[in-house]
């Protein structure tokens, strides 16, 4: 991977997690740099996912690797919401 592919990766997953925290459901109490830290983590796995099952290198648009990491950062930032709200619970 390329520095340029780096970057890319970088901002992909800031519109990732972005998108994933919108698609969740219910209320994140997650801050927006942790958002932004599973967007790019669930970019770097749903490229991987996407090649390993051979649909990332279409021609245009992956539309199918893009909704696989809209998928994983959902998943990421309900789980980090789960998470995160917890923390501060005391019982």
């Amino acid at each position: 991977m390329t520095v340029a592919g780096i970057i890319s990766a970088l901002i992909v997953g800031l519109i990732i997690g972005v998108l994933g925290r919108l698609v969740a459901p219910g209320k994140q109490n997650v801050p927006i740099w942790l958002t932004i830290v599973i967007g790019i983590i669930a970019a770097f796995i749903g490229t991987a996912i996407a090649r390993g099952l051979g649909y990332a290198d279409t021609n245009g648009i992956d539309w199918l690797e893009i909704l696989t990491q809209v998928v994983l950062a959902a998943i990421g930032v309900s789980i980090a919401a789960g998470a995160y709200g917890r923390r501060g619970v005391t019982r």
